[in-house]
């Protein structure tokens, strides 16, 4: 099966939400569709940036998981950025 990521550029964080919480809380909206295969937060140019990979059947269904994570992780966080990329041969390729 496919292999796809959302990658989200974090802003600020809603009212009470611990900071630590965004990154499982995106993982766990993604996994109510699918089969998460990792997630990772990391700082880049000095901004917090969230992945979550994931499988799907094609990149349909890959953009409506990517949205339904969107969704997710704005219940917690702002989000200034996403991106729905499919892992194909070694390379990440925006899905359109």
């Amino acid at each position: 099966m496919p292999s796809f990521r959302i990658t989200m550029t974090i802003g600020s964080l809603q009212p009470g939400v611990a900071p630590d919480s965004v990154l499982p809380a995106a993982a766990a909206a993604a996994a109510e569709l699918t089969t998460v295969e990792a997630s990772d937060l990391a700082v880049v140019a000095g901004s917090a940036r969230a992945t979550v990979r994931f499988t799907a059947d094609d990149a349909a269904s890959a953009v409506r998981i990517g949205a339904h994570t969107l969704e997710g992780t704005r219940a917690r966080a702002g989000v200034i950025t996403w991106q729905v990329t499919e892992r194909v041969h070694g390379r990440w390729l925006p899905v359109h």
